[in-house]
């Protein structure tokens, strides 16, 4: 069953609002695809316009920036400390956008986002 990310049939009273057309193909939606703690995996998806999103369905490895020495380093992931998204994705080990990683590193923030850029960016915590 697809997903529909088009208008709802019901206005903020609850009022059935009355379609004036039908559903269109550009309006279908997608499954959501997490990005976990592992063996790296990609996936590639085709958008509106022939563009593409890389999605990434598991990685071990993230570029983590210090900001006091400007510097990038790509180092290992060991699991998700925190995720603000959902409580239960740190027992999962799914990364999002503002999750907090353990690294090699130390901590370190998610900055990108891996299900719609394909590679995770984090900004390291003091």
């Amino acid at each position: 069953m697809a997903l529909w990310q088009g208008r709802s049939r019901r206005n903020i009273a609850g009022k059935i609002i009355r379609a004036h057309r039908g559903k269109r193909k550009y309006e279908i939606g997608r499954e959501q695809l997490v990005t976990s703690v592992g063996e790296t995996r990609r996936k590639h998806i085709r958008t509106t316009g022939g563009n593409k999103k890389i999605r990434l369905l598991a990685a071990k490895e993230a570029y983590v920036t210090d900001k006091d020495t400007g510097k990038t380093v790509k180092t290992e992931i060991i699991s998700v400390a925190e995720n603000p998204a959902n409580p239960h994705y740190v027992r999962r080990n799914i990364i999002t956008k503002g999750a907090v990683i353990e690294t090699k590193l130390g901590k370190a923030r998610v900055t990108s986002r891996p299900g719609q850029n394909g590679e995770i960016s984090a900004v390291l915590i003091k």
